[in-house]
């Protein structure tokens, strides 16, 4: 028999003709030629192009792509968290001056636009960005503490997402941990005593932001930690700027009730603060660490911080948001129009989608953000459990099954997408 027949004398298909037939799937061909070789290996030749096709499809599915959040959850982790629409104004194909004076023509950094703009929103002296908040709290602690002490109260040491605890973060930074205190209650005479056995460095306080802890609990503030003889570096997470919520003409909502904000934070004198860039502050991935601009200069100069350091799409999106900050527009950032439509009005677009399906419904903020808080809002509820015939579509929709129904939650769609869902819903009956 020949090499190139099967064993029923079938020969298989050229791979290149198979590739070039599922050209329209809109992948580059060295990918398209992956899906006929896996076809062709696969089973019947009389079949492979079949095979091909569906190989190529659910290849472009798993790439990367726009979706409608339609859970209710503000702050979707597995959908990017917080949403955000880039960097207008910039040009397509243009450079920026990420790392030029323009008035010397010569070298500067990165960290003097974004950043700067954000410490003056929450009041700091002095700000720098890296990827995420974790190595916010990492670089901090690497860069003022290494080979030494770092006090936290016990009932502080949270797992934050993908398994992550605080006390390898500080492991990783090549601190000491100091636990103080018992899971449920912590006095400031605990951080007290450790400091004054010596070798400590910083006080941590860490937000408790993805669990709440009620009962016999006693916990030390920040402004309780100061005045010990070390620093006091505040994790305060979710990446509020401040409590008053300035940007916001209705002032800031109830469900916020008890957040710490970063500005708050400082004034109640922790020395740095350390927050995420897309859960409450509304913008990309990145951690900010905020504060005294002597310590903030010793983490920029540390070795960590060019490891860490974002890019100028991150940074140029957090000098829009900032700005946004500054110029206390809450409409020109999606989170906050998201967060804050009356339930009216998302009525009104249920209805107009489909009246026979428009409920009330309850969305989150999600994140790891203020845990058990609810937020009123409405959308469109279908019996059973349809999100796979949803996500199927595109872009995919998706949604949350509640007590055996398929939740469609107006809080996180944007209202342009409201064609889309009417879409979804006509496509799956």
């Amino acid at each position: 028999m020949n090499d190139d027949a099967t064993a029923d004398g079938m020969r298989p298909p050229s791979i290149d003709r198979l590739a070039r037939s599922i050209a329209d799937t809109g992948l580059p061909h060295p990918l398209l030629v992956d899906a006929a070789r896996a076809a062709v290996a696969d089973g019947d030749p009389s079949d492979a192009g079949q095979r091909a096709r569906t190989i190529a499809e659910a290849r472009a599915r798993s790439l990367l792509v726009g979706v409608v959040n339609a859970t209710g959850v503000l702050l979707h982790t597995n959908l990017g968290r917080a949403p955000w629409e880039g960097v207008p104004g910039t040009g397509a194909t243009r450079y920026s001056n990420l790392e030029m004076d323009l008035d010397t023509g010569l070298r500067g950094s990165r960290q003097d636009r974004a950043p700067r703009l954000l410490a003056r929103a929450c009041g700091a002296e002095s700000a720098i960005v890296v990827n995420n908040c974790a190595s916010a709290v990492m670089l901090a602690l690497a860069a003022l503490a290494a080979g030494r002490g770092v006090v936290i109260s016990r009932g502080e040491l949270v797992e934050i997402g993908g398994g992550f605890r605080i006390p390898e973060v500080m492991e990783q930074s090549g601190v000491r941990l100091v636990e103080v205190g018992t899971t449920n209650r912590t006095r400031r005479s605990d951080f007290e005593t450790a400091i004054g056995d010596g070798g400590v460095a910083l006080a941590l306080s860490v937000h408790r932001s993805n669990y709440r802890m009620t009962g016999f609990t006693e916990t030390v503030q920040v402004a309780d930690l100061t005045g010990l003889g070390v620093p006091v570096v505040a994790d305060i997470g979710s990446g509020l700027l401040d409590t008053a919520c300035p940007w916001m003409d209705a002032g800031p909502p109830s469900w916020l009730e008890g957040e710490p904000a970063a500005r708050q934070t400082l004034e109640a004198g922790a020395d740095l603060v350390t927050f995420s860039g897309d859960k409450l502050l509304g913008g990309p991935q990145a951690g900010i660490i905020a504060g005294r601009a002597d310590l903030v200069a010793a983490c920029a100069a540390h070795p960590l911080a060019r490891a860490l350091r974002p890019g100028s799409l991150v940074l140029g999106s957090l000098q829009e948001l900032a700005l946004a900050y500054l110029a206390r527009d809450g409409d020109a950032i999606p989170f906050w129009r998201m967060a804050t439509v009356p339930v009216d009005t998302l009525r009104e677009r249920a209805a107009a989608i489909d009246p026979d399906l428009a409920a009330d419904t309850t969305a989150v903020p999600g994140g790891g953000t203020l845990p058990g808080v609810e937020i009123p809002s409405a959308g469109l509820v279908l019996p059973g459990d349809r999100v796979a015939e949803l996500r199927a579509g595109t872009p995919p929709v998706i949604a949350r099954v509640t007590d055996g129904t398929t939740v469609i939650d107006l809080r996180t769609v944007h209202p342009d997408d409201d064609d889309v869902l009417r879409a979804a819903l006509d496509r799956i009956g």
